[in-house]
């Protein structure tokens, strides 16, 4: 069985960061492992606080499941402090011929910073150029390139900009724009390409970024092309917001485990 490596915050509620990726992973067979980034008192309605991980913590729990499993995939998600943007950077550098997908998580659903402000800039000059991939929604793709998304042309202009700043491929995500499908753009310097799905009515939308970037990380560890990684991925969350199950009074978790 193939291993991949999670570096995350946790969900109180279960539906997001490290328990999505971890659930994801088995979804698709996979044996996940983690580093847990920070803390998070979080349900369906909202994020109420957020405790970080202290830097040295995190970097030694990278270490420590790095020297025992075979890692042949990465997934990062919520890295709330510069510090320990630094701490992954240094860690996953060391490790470049493992494909690493970036989920840029920013800000949550509820409008809550989940990263300081000031470690936007080492996620633009150290965490994206060793990416294979990163999976920004447009409010996420906003702050990493200070450009305004409102166009497909502007989405097209803000997926070559992430590239210019030395990442392999971006999926900017699309369920949250106006329209009836679902619409990500795919760009890998070779190809564009729009990824469509229906736009489903549901409040099980809960952990969708996080879902998406893990499916894709597990595809990878299992071997498949970045395309065929992306398109699987799509499938994938498709298929978990339309077998969930209403839990919570906000936006439910999806289920995870629909294909099984």
């Amino acid at each position: 069985m193939r291993t991949a490596l999670t570096i995350a915050g946790s969900d109180s509620g279960g539906g997001a960061g490290i328990q999505a990726d971890l659930k994801t992973f088995a979804a698709h067979d996979v044996h996940g492992v983690c580093a847990v980034t920070a803390v998070t008192a979080q349900n369906t309605v909202g994020v109420t606080t957020v405790g970080s991980v202290s830097a040295a913590i995190v970097a030694t729990q990278i270490a420590t499941v790095m020297e025992d499993f075979d890692v042949v995939a990465i997934k990062t998600g919520m890295l709330a402090t510069r510090a320990i943007v630094a701490a992954v950077c240094d860690r996953i550098e060391a490790c470049p011929d493992i494909p690493l997908v970036v989920d840029p998580v920013l800000v949550s659903t509820s409008g809550d910073r989940l990263l300081e402000k000031e470690a936007v800039s080492i996620v633009r000059a150290r965490l994206l150029p060793r990416a294979c991939l990163v999976t920004p929604n447009r409010r996420e793709a906003e702050i990493l390139t200070g450009r305004h998304i409102a166009t497909r042309q502007q989405a097209v202009e803000a997926a070559a900009r992430l590239r210019e700043m030395g990442v392999g491929a971006v999926v900017l995500t699309g369920g949250d724009a106006d329209g009836p499908d679902a619409v990500d753009l795919f760009d890998d310097g070779h190809t564009l390409d729009e990824l469509r799905g229906p736009k489903l009515k549901s409040r099980a939308t809960h952990g969708t970024g996080c879902t998406f970037a893990a499916a894709i990380t597990a595809r990878l560890a299992q071997g498949a092309s970045l395309r065929d990684a992306v398109a699987s991925a799509k499938r994938y969350i498709e298929g978990a917001i339309r077998h969930a199950h209403p839990l919570g009074r906000g936006h439910g978790p999806l289920d995870h485990f629909w294909n099984k």
